[in-house]
């Protein structure tokens, strides 16, 4: 905050050290932190590439990370009448069809030895399957599993005029993959209840600093009493990490090594908002790291935690089949996909989505604390994945 004080909103922090005092004033003296910040003075480009246009949709999407009682709640009212106006709806999509249009092509030339009302129905129906052929080559190229994109062609097809627009091929695929991405849903609180939320995932995804994106979040623009739980003590950094967030924050940190030790933090921690807590990162393929995970979760009654499994968009989709199916076996989970800024491609969030059933949460897009972070949005997802853009 100082520093966007200083430099201008567009600051960006960099880097932020802590300095402890030397000598013998060091038992009576408190750390202090330098923190090094930049501008960004590169002029803006004029086009935006696939990567740089992805990042651009989620840092620009309304910030509604917490469900407070219902009031932010209008996700789902959004996602019912998302296509009640049918003139928006071909708003949003008309220059994906434009693009579909161009490669289209002209028509095919009449086979003049054909009847003229074989000739409408043979170019109509050509004119479909050329339209549905981009639209598959298009999700593929985006790395959505075929498996799904036959799906969606499959239940689309039956709905298909013959002499259907462009427009309306596109909206009811758009609509199709809107629904199935289904219903955001990310934390909840309720007044004078305290909410403990888990973090499990594989190594190096980045929970710790997506952590610290939401507990800056909800304590900063929120103003709700968070604590911060680990039990990553496998790696020390990730703990210290953690802990410099902390006392920028001012909110407690307790470390705890078994299960044990988080029955007893949850007896003390009863009193705050939000306890966020951070899991050490598991091989999904070792059965006691698992097992030791379930025990730790299960430290917390049902009814007051929730468990975010976070997982890198850049992995293989192949495995991250493995690991969603590994930790289907521990707990119900929403969805975080971490590291959108690496990628040029958003499948594996259909793909995951498709596979587990688990509702779609956050999406973190960059290291910068705590702007990179964002709901998930089903109608940017389609966008994106049929290849339109902002």
């Amino acid at each position: 905050m100082k520093a966007k004080d200083e430099l201008g909103k567009d600051a960006i922090v960099t880097n932020v050290k802590q300095i402890k005092p030397g000598g013998l004033m060091r038992l009576f003296k408190k750390p202090t932190y330098e923190i090094t910040a930049a501008l960004d003075e590169t002029p803006p480009k004029t086009e935006l590439s696939r990567r740089e246009s992805i990042k651009a949709m989620f840092k620009d999407n309304p910030d509604i990370i917490l469900d407070d009682d219902g009031k932010d709640s209008k996700e789902e009212e959004k996602l019912t009448h998302a296509f009640s106006d049918s003139k928006k709806l071909e708003q949003k999509i008309s220059n994906i069809a434009m693009l579909l249009e161009k490669q289209m092509g002209a028509a095919a030339k009449p086979d003049p030895e054909k009847k003229e009302e074989e000739k409408k129905d043979n170019a109509a129906e050509e004119k479909n399957n050329a339209c549905l052929q981009l639209i598959y080559k298009q999700l593929l190229d985006n790395e959505v599993d075929e498996k799904y994109i036959n799906q969606l062609i499959t239940e689309i097809e039956p709905a298909l005029k013959k002499d259907g627009s462009v427009e309306n091929i596109l909206s009811g695929i758009y609509q199709k993959i809107v629904l199935k991405l289904g219903k955001t849903e990310v934390m909840g609180v309720t007044q004078g209840k305290a909410r403990f939320v888990f973090f499990i995932g594989p190594t190096g995804v980045g929970k710790t600093t997506t952590i610290a994106k939401l507990a800056s979040k909800l304590k900063l623009d929120r103003k709700l009493n968070v604590a911060l739980m680990t039990a990553d003590t496998y790696r020390i950094a990730a703990v210290d990490q953690l802990k410099t967030y902390a006392e920028i924050l001012n909110v407690p940190l307790k470390v705890v090594y078994t299960d044990t030790e988080l029955k007893d933090a949850y007896e003390e921690m009863k009193n705050y908002d939000i306890v966020l807590i951070d899991t050490a990162g598991r091989s999904h393929r070792d059965k006691q790291q698992r097992e030791d995970i379930e025990k730790l979760i299960s430290a917390v009654p049902k009814e007051e935690r929730d468990i975010f499994l976070v997982l890198s968009i850049t992995t293989k989709y192949r495995d991250l089949i493995r690991i969603t199916e590994a930790y289907s076996e521990i707990a119900e989970y929403r969805l975080i996909f971490t590291k959108l800024d690496e990628t040029d491609t958003l499948g594996n969030i259909f793909n995951v989505k498709l596979l587990t059933g688990a509702p779609l949460s956050y999406a973190t897009f960059g290291q910068k604390v705590p702007n990179d972070i964002s709901r998930l949005d089903a109608q940017m997802i389609a966008k994106q994945l049929l290849g339109g853009s902002d």
